[in-house]
C-alpha cells in the first residue's frame, strides 16, 4: 500500500524554507482524543518530549509558550518571561485569527506573525522535542536548537 502523502502546513513550509530537518506523525483523530498525553501514545512518543503551543496575551501584545504537555503553564512565571504585570490565556475564539492556526493544531512554527516565544527549560533535557504540524493530527519532530531558531525562541523556567 502507498504511503499517504501529508499536505505541507504552514510549520512545515517555513521549516522547508530555513533548510531545518524534521518528522512528521500523523495520528488519527476520529476517537476525539487529542490531548497531549493521548497523541504521545498515537506517535509512540514519550509523553515528556511532547510539547503544546499556548498562546497568551498581556498589555505589551501576544505571547506564546511551548510547554511539555503533562505540565501547566504558570502565569506568573510566563508574565516575568515576557516583561510584562500580567499575562492571561488568549480566549479560544481568537486563536486563529491571530496565529492561523486552529486550538488543538496550533504550531509555534509558521503564525500569521512572529510573536514572542518562550520555550519552558524542560526541552533541555532533550535534543529533540515534539510539537504541532500545524493541523490536528499532525506532529513534528525536530532539534530543540532548531525549534529555538525558527521561532526566535527563549528557554524560559514557565510552568508550575
Amino acid at each position: 500500500m502507498a504511503k499517504e502523502k501529508i499536505a505541507k502546513t504552514n510549520a512545515m513550509r517555513l521549516l522547508d524554507a530555513e533548510n531545518i530537518e524534521y518528522q512528521v506523525t500523523a495520528y488519527d483523530v476520529s476517537d476525539g482524543k487529542i490531548d497531549g498525553i493521548s497523541v504521545a501514545h498515537k506517535v509512540g512518543k514519550n509523553p515528556k518530549t511532547i510539547f503544546k503551543t499556548l498562546v497568551t496575551h498581556g498589555h505589551n501584545g501576544i505571547y506564546v509558550f511551548i510547554v511539555p504537555v503533562e505540565k501547566e503553564l504558570d502565569l506568573k512565571k510566563a508574565a516575568k518571561a515576557a516583561r510584562e504585570k500580567k499575562v492571561e490565556m488568549l480566549h479560544v475564539k481568537d486563536i486563529q485569527k491571530t496565529t492561523g492556526y486552529i486550538r488543538g493544531g496550533c504550531s509555534p512554527v509558521g503564525m500569521k506573525k512572529q510573536y514572542p516565544t518562550f520555550i519552558d527549560d524542560h526541552a533541555n533535557q532533550f535534543e529533540q522535542i515534539v510539537v504541532s504540524g500545524g493541523k490536528i493530527g499532525l506532529q513534528i519532530q525536530l532539534k530543540l536548537t532548531d525549534l529555538i531558531k525558527v521561532t526566535n525562541g527563549e528557554v524560559r523556567a514557565v510552568t508550575k
